[in-house]
């Protein structure tokens, strides 16, 4: 192993992106730290190159953890991934509370904890790279997805912040807003959803399914994602705001449109229009 190689921390490597950024990422020889809730699912990602470890972002304790082994094996973070990411599928109003904490505490609050713990190693370098996954969905909301689609709306609003208020210590913000990349976000995601069928939301019941699977249709694979992500993060001028994969160009095109046109383009694709309501 290169004792002098660049070091990644990645979250959330058990499918998917991540899984695909650690492989990328030691291919090119750099440092790895792949990491997931469950780290017996990652073991074969093991390597020289390439260390598992254990990492719940919403539970700030194992954050704490994580941080310090990277640090204490690695002495320094050059780029941290923030890929761990939960997709919440179902009507608005018919999502618990609970579901809906989870959903943010996943997707921007245990990003910023685990921001929070690298960020200072980073600022003492004068240097580092932090990468925030967030989605094409936070440009164009859909129906049925929209607590996931707010969590990744929310996550471009603060990493806009976030880009500005670390600039002065020479640490820079990546947001990258894939498209459809083939993961199993959507099989997770499609748990329990027969649950909308006792609510006013029964007769387009399938639509709501459809929707857990939509950005999975055609999708770009995930290797390939992740080839064409890493050339851009290794640049020294790395972009801002990165968009990769199926619908990453066209989802925020259409979000130009006018709203009226948007929200009957959208609700007609999702079955919306089917829903007739008796005002007599």
């Amino acid at each position: 192993m290169n004792t002098n190689a660049p070091v990644v921390l990645i979250s959330g490597c058990s499918t998917g992106i991540g899984r695909a950024l650690a492989t990328e990422f030691s291919v090119r020889d750099w440092r790895v730290f792949a990491t997931a809730r469950k780290p017996e699912t990652i073991a074969d990602l093991k390597a020289s190159n390439v260390d598992i470890a254990a990492l719940d972002v919403t539970d700030e304790k194992s954050i704490k953890a994580c941080v310090e082994l990277v640090v204490a094996k690695a002495g320094q973070i050059d780029i941290l991934v923030n890929n761990a990411g939960l997709l919440l599928i179902g009507p608005l109003v018919e999502l618990q509370s609970d579901e809906l904490r989870h959903q943010f505490e996943t997707n921007v609050i245990g990003l910023a904890a685990l921001i929070r713990e690298v960020v200072p190693y980073m600022i003492k370098k004068r240097s580092g790279k932090i990468v925030n996954m967030s989605s094409v969905s936070g440009v164009l909301p859909t129906p049925f997805a929209g607590a996931y689609c707010s969590t990744k709306a929310a996550l471009t609003a603060f990493s806009d912040s976030l880009r500005m208020e670390l600039a002065p210590f020479g640490v820079k913000v990546i947001t990258v807003q894939p498209g459809g990349i083939k993961s199993n976000l959507s099989i997770n995601a499609d748990k329990e959803l027969n649950r909308f069928r006792k609510t006013p939301y029964g007769p387009i019941q399938d639509f709501i399914v459809a929707r857990a699977h939509s950005s999975q249709e055609k999708a770009t694979p995930a290797k390939d994602f992740a080839k064409k992500l890493v050339d851009k993060l290794v640049q020294e001028k790395t972009p801002n705001l990165i968009r990769l994969g199926k619908g990453s160009k066209l989802m925020p095109f259409v979000a130009k449109l006018p709203r009226s046109f948007i929200d009957a383009l959208i609700s007609k694709k999702f079955g919306l229009d089917k829903l007739h309501v008796d005002r007599t």
